[in-house]
């Protein structure tokens, strides 16, 4: 007979003072880094100068970072932290008159998404390329990314599902004793595939010659499946139990909206505005 996986594993490992290196922490950089080898090597393949990606790789982790904590703040905890409002923006705090390092403890990957906009936005701007060009290249390597993030939520025991008897279910021990759906290893799943794909479509289709198609197609594939994953998992605060739909699933619709425009009508005017 199977057991269900029991996980209880410590979301640090090593700690050293006031310092931890968490799981989470390696991968958030293993995704920042494996994204940029692989946009390193697209910046190579169509002719672009290499100094411009390290520059560009600034204005990411910057926006990803500004972003998801404020998303987080904003959307899921914002009761606490309008009281303790230094702790937004400080990843430590003095508790007992001792100093005490949290980390950035919760990031939204909605917030994320919009940061990582607005910061290639500047970046477009100040350095005159194509803005489109940029999001459709990015977004090749940004399920990657978000599939490193969903694995270190899972290795914290966090964004946890609702209960299963399935037998791949699992025990977050630092929850309860029930089993419940690795809701975090669907979604870095389902982001892997859509890596892949892109991936494919990038090398063997002329889908990166139509401006905005890879954009469109990652937001309402990414979002998509963010959106019909959410019903598998727990809300995240108690404030989204009288929702029919939770704050996940509500931040993904615009963005799903958004993409079904870019592969619909953005190619069209576009081209209309070239002639």
């Amino acid at each position: 007979m199977l057991h269900n996986l029991t996980w209880d594993p410590s979301p640090e490992i090593f700690r050293i003072g006031g310092f931890a290196l968490r799981y989470y922490s390696v991968a958030f950089m293993a995704a920042f880094v494996l994204s940029y080898v692989v946009m390193r090597n697209i910046f190579r393949r169509e002719g672009k100068d290499i100094a411009l990606l390290d520059r560009l790789l600034v204005y990411v982790v910057v926006g990803t970072i500004i972003g998801a904590r404020l998303g987080h703040c904003l959307f899921y905890e914002w009761d606490y932290f309008r009281h303790h409002p230094a702790e937004i923006v400080l990843p430590f705090r003095w508790e007992k008159g001792r100093f005490l390092w949290t980390g950035y403890q919760g990031l939204a990957s909605h917030g994320g998404a919009v940061g990582i906009l607005g910061a290639v936005a500047l970046f477009a701007r100040r350095y005159r390329i194509s803005l489109i060009w940029l999001l459709d290249r990015l977004s090749i390597v940004v399920p990657l990314a978000g599939a490193f993030v969903r694995i270190g939520n899972f290795f914290n025991g966090e964004i946890i599902g609702k209960p299963s008897g399935l037998p791949w279910a699992v025990v977050f021990a630092r929850e309860d004793s029930q089993p419940r759906h690795p809701a975090q290893l669907y979604e870095a799943l389902c982001y892997a595939v859509i890596f892949g794909l892109f991936i494919f479509l990038y090398k063997k289709s002329k889908l990166a010659q139509k401006p905005g198609c890879f954009f469109g197609l990652f937001l309402v594939l990414v979002f998509g499946a963010r959106f019909i994953i959410e019903f598998l998992k727990e809300n995240q605060e108690p404030f989204e139990s009288g929702y029919l739909l939770n704050m996940g699933q509500l931040l993904s619709l615009p963005l799903i909206a958004a993409g079904i425009y870019f592969l619909r009508y953005y190619r069209d005017r576009h081209a209309k505005r070239q002639n």
